[in-house]
């Protein structure tokens, strides 16, 4: 596996993945005790002193755990490389002040920000949708690459993964990490069958009762199927996966022309209070946990899935090919 050195470790090769407005300490902290890497988004703390108290609160919580004799995880944040974020540099110098285990990036791959994470020696992983921004990540230097592939929640390419995964393993060596409607430990398994390293769950995660999303999010999750799952630009200009009946709830008509304007940061982060993105996995999704107790849980079904190739493998018979 190309994995940096401090993801060796991990219970199972797996990132609970940023989401935009539910992700926040608790459930970082809960994710990362359970031998995962927990991560959120640096945005989802309303100001940069509040980002700041809320990498210390993270980093007190770990610390305290693994003094309890436990192994906790690295943790992660997600920023966003984008000309309409006014929070990008005040967030980065903290980010490298806190000396973040991985720092994920959105919709830019820049070399000074892969320059300022490697600094302090962290690891830097960039999601894409697509093989021309797979290769301007790889151009810049990123120790890892997240296929966002089709069926994943928010915004999340067209691609499927058996095009996407193989394509990037072409010509990136670094850390290949799978996102795309998975909900369950079979589904990471798959992912490292594939041939990606990690795999990227956000979808499940939501119905945790850690997650900040109010309730009523969790239970259309908990109730939802893959056909429940809408990919439309009408939310902010950027085709996303959203929940149809939030779509409903929030008098957005399916029927009408296309909005395309391009990424809206602020009209976005007010949509989405109320119009729910979520991916294809919901169908996978049955319950609110805690989110230790999914973790055990995802845990199990990896290694019972890789238990089960390991059993047929061997009770295989030998094939010989013809000559």
């Amino acid at each position: 596996m190309a994995l940096p050195a401090a993801f060796r470790d991990l219970a199972i090769p797996a990132i609970a993945s940023p989401m935009f407005l539910a992700s926040g300490p608790d459930l970082v902290v809960e994710v990362c005790r359970s031998g995962l890497v927990g991560t959120f988004p640096a945005l989802n703390a309303r100001t940069s002193d509040a980002y700041a108290a809320w990498l210390g609160e993270i980093e007190d919580r770990l610390a305290a755990a693994a003094q309890a004799g436990q192994r906790p995880a690295p943790y992660g944040v997600n920023l966003i490389v984008h000309k309409s974020n006014p929070r990008l540099a005040a967030d980065i110098e903290l980010t490298v002040k806190h000396k973040v285990p991985l720092v994920i990036t959105s919709l830019g791959a820049v070399r000074e920000v892969v320059d300022a994470v490697h600094s302090y020696g962290g690891a830097i992983f960039h999601d894409v949708v697509n093989m021309r921004h797979a290769r301007k990540a790889a151009e810049a230097g990123v120790d890892g690459i997240i296929a966002v592939c089709a069926g994943a929640g928010g915004h999340a390419g067209t691609l499927s993964p058996f095009a996407l995964i193989p394509e990037i393993a072409s010509f990136f060596t670094g850390t290949i990490v799978l996102s795309g409607a998975m909900s369950t430990g079979r589904h990471i398994a798959a992912a490292r069958m594939l041939g990606a390293d990690m795999a990227y769950l956000g979808t499940r995660f939501l119905a945790t009762r850690e997650c900040m999303v109010p309730d009523a999010q969790k239970e259309m999750v908990v109730g939802a199927s893959a056909d429940d799952i809408v990919y439309t630009p009408k939310v902010s200009g950027v085709p996303a996966n959203f929940l149809r009946q939030s779509l409903a709830a929030a008098g957005i008509d399916l029927d009408q022309p296309k909005h395309e304007g391009g990424l809206d940061m602020a009209s976005e982060a007010k949509a989405w209070k109320t119009v729910w993105s979520a991916g294809q996995g919901v169908g996978s999704v049955r319950e609110v946990l805690p989110a230790a107790e999914l973790c055990r849980q995802l845990i199990a079904e990896y290694h019972a899935a890789r238990r089960e190739v390991a059993q047929e493998e061997a009770a295989a018979s030998p094939f010989t090919p013809a000559a």
